[in-house]
């Protein structure tokens, strides 16, 4: 069970649009039938921003939420959901963590610091959007404290080493629910992009027991997930972070970069977790 590599799909983001791959799910149903196409290429967990079906802007609207994770979970209910608590940009920190409270899914992102984050055009070094992304400590422990009395399991993102050691700092106060699970996220602007040496140092300083999933944006997504999977990590793939498949053509769905996942999992001598064992693996609380 411990060699099973599980597979994440991220279906959205808050930024990704039909206008750069038709095939990115606004509506309830086209989230539904993603998320079923998705399990049946060997996904384990969706990443979900739900998004308002009219226009396609990322929602903390508690009825269009629910709208769309009730039709995931009537068509797909094996699938382990993994709830943003980022939402979107200009969201309040009340709305942001609110859906979890409300939905408790099993998993949910918990974001580790304050930084810059931007889309760039990382040739010429132009960056036409972004924000600051505030993720203060008072915040990462509110959040964990709300996540917990709902019985969900924070996933730890780590855009950089000082997000991993903002959560090292807080973990002596002994508040987090061990062992702990990390997302290593490259290639954001603001954040690090993905280098063999940088997936190192964050790994050898992860804690003990702990487990850890990468992701990449746009060209660090395919390397960075080649690099987890064969030093015992996880793979997360998806329209959120790249719309394309690796030889350059747009991706009919997140369901078709979880397949390229599982023949690089077969490569690497390693078979696909299927829900159920995911949720031993990560030591989730089944609902």
């Amino acid at each position: 069970m411990s060699d099973k590599v599980i597979i994440t799909a991220a279906l959205t983001g808050a930024a990704t649009r039909k206008e750069q791959n038709p095939n990115v799910p606004y509506t309830p149903e086209e989230f539904a039938d993603e998320v079923l196409k998705v399990y049946n290429s060997g996904g384990s967990i969706v990443h979900i921003h739900v998004r308002d079906p009219e226009h396609g802007a990322p929602t903390h609207e508690i009825d269009k939420i629910k709208t769309t994770i009730d039709a995931i979970r009537d068509k797909c209910p094996e699938i382990i959901l993994n709830m943003s608590s980022a939402i979107g940009p200009w969201v309040s920190q009340e709305q942001r963590i609110r859906p979890i409270e409300v939905f408790k899914p099993e998993m949910a992102s918990l974001n580790t610091n304050s930084m810059n984050f931007g889309i760039a055009n990382w040739k010429t070094g132009e960056v036409p959007m972004e924000i600051v992304f505030e993720n203060t400590f008072a915040m990462m422990i509110e959040f964990n404290g709300k996540m917990k009395e709902n019985g969900v399991k924070p996933e730890f993102e780590v855009y950089d080493m000082g997000g991993l050691f903002n959560v090292l700092l807080i973990r002596k106060q002994g508040i987090f629910e061990e062992p702990m699970h990390f997302q290593m996220v490259f290639g954001v602007a603001g954040g690090v992009p993905y280098e063999p040496g940088m997936f190192a140092a964050i790994q050898e300083r992860l804690p003990e027991n702990s487990t850890y999933s990468v992701c990449g944006v746009g060209p660090n997504q395919f390397k960075a997930n080649m690099t987890s999977v064969v030093n015992g990590g996880h793979m997360r793939v998806g329209l959120e972070d790249n719309t394309k498949m690796p030889d350059g053509e747009l991706a009919k769905g997140s369901w078709e970069q979880v397949e390229w996942c599982v023949e690089v999992a077969k490569l690497a001598g390693r078979e696909v977790a299927t829900p159920d064992e995911a949720r031993k693996i990560l030591s989730l609380k089944k609902k």
